[in-house]
Parts: C-alpha cells; sequence; structure tokens
C-alpha cells in the first residue's frame, strides 16, 4: 500500500481504513478516543488551569486552615510568587541550554547516522526510544529535542507512522522526572539553599543524587520501565493500513527554512567577531577550568546550577561560534513562554499553604490514610493526579512537596523515596497530559491528539509497574 505523503503538514491527516470509524474501533482504541475528547473539549490551558488551582487552594485555606484569612492567603501568596523566581529561571535554563544542544551541527549530523540504523518500525521505535532515553538522562531539554529530532530523520528512511514514532520519543522523555540528572525534584533536594529544598527547611541537610537517582533501587524501576516500554510500542504498532507516516520533502523543506541563518554581517569587524570560535572558547575555557578546580578540591558533585552550567558550556563549545549558539538560544526561548508564565504562580500556591498553615493540615490527613510503607505508593497516585493539573515539575513539587514532606518525616518513611514517588507520579501523569508534548509535536510536526492516544497505552502498563515498584519494592530498600 502506499504511503500517505504530503508536503504540509508533515504527516498526512486520515488513510483510508483509519481509527476514525467508530463502528470498526476496538475497545483500547474507543478509550483512547475518550481520552482524546477529554484534552480536546474539557481541560483548559494550564495557565487558566493554576488560576483555578489558586482559587480552590485559597477556600481550602479560608475552611481548614489555622490561619486562613485574606490578609494572610494574599500575603503568603505574594511572597510566594517572588520566591521561587530563582527556581522558576534555573528551570527556564535546564529547557533552553538542553534545547540550544541538541541543535548543534554535529548533533545534528549526530543523529542523522544514528537514524540509519533503522530498517524498519520495529528497530526504528527501539532507536528513538533508547537515544531518547540516553538524552534524557542528561538534560531533560535535550532529551525532549533529541527525541522529536531523530523521529523526524527516522521517518525519511522508514516506512512507520509517525505519531506512533513521536509518542516513543516522548515516552522516553517522561523518564526524565524520575530517572535523569535533571529531576526537577531531585536537584532541588540536592541543592543547599535552594527554596525549594523543603527536606534542608525541616532537616539541615540536603539529599544527594546518589541517594535518589543513582540509587539502586531508583535505577532498577527506571531500568524496568526502559525495557517494558518499548516491548508495548511494538506491540501496538498500527497496521498497515492504518499508518499515517510523514512525507520526506516536508521533513527536508523545514530542516531546511529552520537552518537559514542571517550572514548580512558575515564580511564586517562585528560579523567576524560574532562568528569567531576564539570567542565562544573564552567561556568554555573559563567554565571547564572553574569546575576542575571545584571539582578536584570538593569532588563531583551535580546541582541544578551545575547542570545548567555544563550543558552551557556544551552548547557553545559545539556550536563553536557565538552568532550560532545565541540564534540556537532565542530559538530556545521560544517554548519558555507557558514556564515563565505559570511557574510563579505554582509558588503562589506554595505560599499560601504555607502561610495559613494548610500544607500542615493536608500532612496531618496524609498521616491518618498513609503508613510508612505505603506513603511512598499514595504520593505516586496523587503525583500522577495532580500532573494532571499541574504539568511543570517544580511547580507541581511546590504544591504537592510542602505537605507530603511533613507527612513522611511523622511516619518514618523515606525521604527519597517518598520524594521521587512524586517525580515517579509526574513521569506517569505527563503521558495523558498535553503540555509537554506540545513542544514535541510542534519540533515534529504531528497532531498532539494522536499522540497521546499512543501514550495512553503506556501511561496504562509502564505506570502500573512503576506504582507496583513503589509499593512494595521501594520501601523496603529506600530505607527511612
Amino acid at each position: 500500500m502506499k504511503t500517505h505523503e504530503t508536503s504540509a503538514p508533515l504527516a498526512v491527516a486520515s488513510p483510508p481504513s483509519s481509527y476514525g470509524q467508530l463502528g470498526e474501533k476496538s475497545l483500547m482504541q474507543r478509550a483512547v478516543g475518550s481520552c482524546v475528547y477529554l484534552f480536546e473539549r474539557l481541560m483548559p490551558d494550564p495557565f487558566v488551569i493554576v488560576i483555578l488551582l489558586t482559587v480552590m487552594t485559597s477556600l481550602f485555606a479560608i475552611a481548614f486552615a489555622p490561619k486562613g484569612t485574606p490578609e494572610v492567603i494574599l500575603s503568603g501568596w505574594y511572597k510566594g510568587i517572588f520566591g521561587i523566581f530563582t527556581f522558576a529561571f534555573q528551570m527556564v535554563l535546564v529547557l533552553v541550554t538542553g534545547y540550544a544542544l541538541a541543535s548543534a551541527p554535529i548533533i545534528k549530523s549526530g543523529l542523522e547516522r544514528l537514524s540509519r540504523l533503522a530498517v524498519g518500525p520495529c528497530s526504528a521505535v527501539i532507536l528513538v526510544f533508547t537515544i531518547g532515553a540516553i538524552a534524557t538522562f542528561l538534560n531533560w531539554g535535550f532529551g525532549l529535542v533529541v527525541g522529536a529530532m531523530l523521529s523526524k530523520q527516522v521517518a525519511k528512511h522508514v516506512r512507520v507512522d509517525f505519531a506512533w514514532l513521536v509518542a516513543a520519543g516522548y515516552s522516553s522523555w517522561v523518564l526524565w522526572a524520575f530517572t535523569g540528572m535533571s529531576s526537577s525534584i531531585a536537584l532541588s533536594i540536592a541543592s543547599p539553599g535552594n527554596p525549594l529544598n523543603l527536606i534542608e527547611q525541616h532537616t539541615h541537610s540536603v539529599v544527594p543524587l546518589s541517594h535518589t537517582v543513582f540509587s539502586t533501587w531508583n535505577l532498577l524501576t527506571g531500568l524496568a520501565a526502559m525495557v517494558l516500554i518499548p516491548v508495548i510500542f511494538i506491540l501496538m504498532r498500527p497496521a498497515e493500513g492504518d499508518i499515517i507516516a510523514a512525507g520526506k520533502d516536508a521533513l527536508e523543506a523545514a530542516e531546511k527554512t529552520s537552518d537559514l541563518g542571517d550572514s548580512s554581517r558575515a564580511d564586517t569587524f562585528a560579523g567576524r567577531l560574532e562568528g569567531s570560535r576564539l570567542c565562544a572558547l573564552v567561556f568554555v575555557v573559563a567554565g571547564a577550568a572553574y569546575l576542575a578546580i571545584e571539582w578536584t578540591r570538593h569532588g563531583v558533585s551535580l546541582d541544578i546550577n551545575t547542570v545548567i552550567f555544563i550543558f552551557l558550556l556544551a552548547g557553545l563549545c559545539l556550536h563553536g561560534r557565538p552568532r550560532r549558539y545565541v540564534r540556537a538560544v532565542t530559538e530556545a526561548a521560544k517554548v519558555t513562554g507557558p514556564m515563565l508564565l505559570q511557574y510563579p504562580f505554582y509558588g503562589g500556591i506554595m505560599g499560601i499553604m504555607a502561610a495559613t498553615g494548610l500544607a500542615e493540615v493536608v500532612a496531618n490527613a496524609y498521616i491518618h490514610v498513609a503508613s510508612t510503607a505505603t506513603l511512598p505508593f499514595l504520593s505516586y497516585l496523587a503525583s500522577g493526579l495532580i500532573t494532571l493539573f499541574i504539568p511543570s515539575g517544580g511547580g507541581h513539587w511546590a504544591v504537592q512537596g510542602p505537605f507530603t514532606i511533613p507527612a513522611a518525616m511523622h511516619l518514618g518513611a523515606s525521604l527519597p523515596g517518598t520524594s521521587m514517588a512524586i517525580a515517579a507520579g509526574e513521569m506517569a501523569g505527563s503521558l495523558l497530559q498535553p503540555f509537554w508534548a506540545i513542544p514535541v509535536v510542534a519540533i515534529a510536526g504531528v497532531g498532539v491528539q494522536r499522540v497521546l492516544g499512543f501514550t495512553l497505552v503506556i501511561f496504562l502498563t509502564a505506570g502500573s509497574l512503576v506504582g507496583f515498584a513503589y509499593l512494595f519494592i521501594v520501601p523496603i530498600f529506600a530505607g527511612t
């Protein structure tokens, strides 16, 4: 059968025997259709959601918090908004530096060469998922872009359902929340003085990545998910007649457009400085020297600032010229608008909960339904639900952390295990939340609804596996 191709969009609409005919749909396809309907018709923009959550939190504070007066609520809200600014900008830089690194010419050419390893649909989906997971482990902004870019490269060589392939890349990306070195929650509790290091605020100590991301129980849980997810994708590969493939001509045209640059100043003195490798090397050498001195004296350690710094230096080094890197950062900044707008208001919610005492009230309620062993699992379930409304890792932690950490301390539950349960729950919820899928589909040029249809199945399968781990395995091996 012919591949369905057009020049634009990158993937065509509906093939002759697609999922569009209700009578031919399977139970799974009807479930996917219901999920798409909910996303399209019922869920508002995430910024509207944070407004509604702020109102809801305020009403709960008035009804249940010991200091839930309008004056205290407004004061806590204001302080919370501005108290999270540093962390919000750090999270934006994580995305921007990772995005800029992924767009470096050597990375692009490397992805093109890697894409030729795919010889069929199964090898294609395994390749995209694996490379995406590796990139995500290093930096979630890097992995977000690499998965989408590699999907486009693979689609040039292999006849495959494009949304299915992009969904595999996105599914590898969501693992960042609890298996990546740029995990917002793990880095927050590993960074001294961070406003969202809620564990330090209660215990006056930080939790290093060796106790969270690099712990044995977390690595084994992540590895199990990484093995299961590609298997599930292979099992749910669209039938021959249902394939919606990408148009090769459209893919190549989009790349040529994105590679166009401004060379009008290239022959001027300013242009030569902007294109000078020596100028770029000033920051690269200085930064590398600082890290070498710091790590030699105090040992290798990673926090939010270090991760951002490393990716900044790597991106500048690989782009080679200031002009190219500025252009890459400018492109990356285009997808950070929602983060810049929403993060401060998540901090406002955290401020209301802290100022009014609502966090303690919710923590006490948690204590009555949870035990030392079940708190990580209950935190995982709550986190998956909260992610549907708060799709940002840092903002999510700002809302759930203030009542979960005190509950963990009271019950004697594992602080690293409970914290990473929240991170893992965010991973599961992100498979159904279109907020982070939007930049992916924008890069790939494919419909978000079809992508989320595939990730729904991953949510039900891999999400259940991770939940099982936090119910039965993590409480045993994470300690207290």
